[in-house]
C-alpha cells in the first residue's frame, strides 16, 4: 500500500537545508537543493545518527553525516564515502499546491 503524507510547506525548508520528520514510524530527512526536494531515511547506515543534522553540499547533491563524515547522494541514498558502505532508503517527494508530500510504500 502506498500512502502520501503532507510534511510541511515547501517554503518552510530553505535551499541547502535539511529537516527531519517522523511519519508512521519512518524517520525521514527532507533536503532542499535549489527548487528540488529529496527524501532519505534520516539514520546514517553506519551508525545511529541523524543525517538531517549534517551539512548539505548543493553542488555535489550530498549530505554528510555529522558524526563520522560519511557522504550520501541525496538523489539515490548511495553511501559515497567510508565509514558508511550501505545506502539509506529514498522516498518520492511531490510538491502539490505548495505542500511537500512524501510517498511511502
Amino acid at each position: 500500500m502506498t500512502t502520501s503524507y503532507v510534511l510541511a510547506r515547501a517554503d518552510d525548508i530553505a535551499p541547502g537545508e535539511a529537516k527531519r520528520f517522523e511519519i508512521d514510524g519512518h524517520k525521514i530527512a527532507i533536503i532542499r537543493i535549489g527548487d528540488d526536494f529529496y527524501a532519505l531515511g534520516d539514520t546514517c547506515s553506519h551508525a545511529n545518527f541523524s543525517l538531517s543534522e549534517g551539512e548539505v553540499d548543493p553542488d555535489e547533491c550530498t549530505i554528510e553525516c555529522w558524526k563520522h563524515g560519511s557522504l550520501f547522494d541525496v538523489r539515490t541514498g548511495e553511501a559515497l564515502t567510508l565509514p558508511a558502505t550501505r545506502p539509506v532508503p529514498t522516498y518520492d517527494v511531490v510538491v502539490e499546491d505548495g505542500d511537500l508530500r512524501v510517498v511511502i510504500s
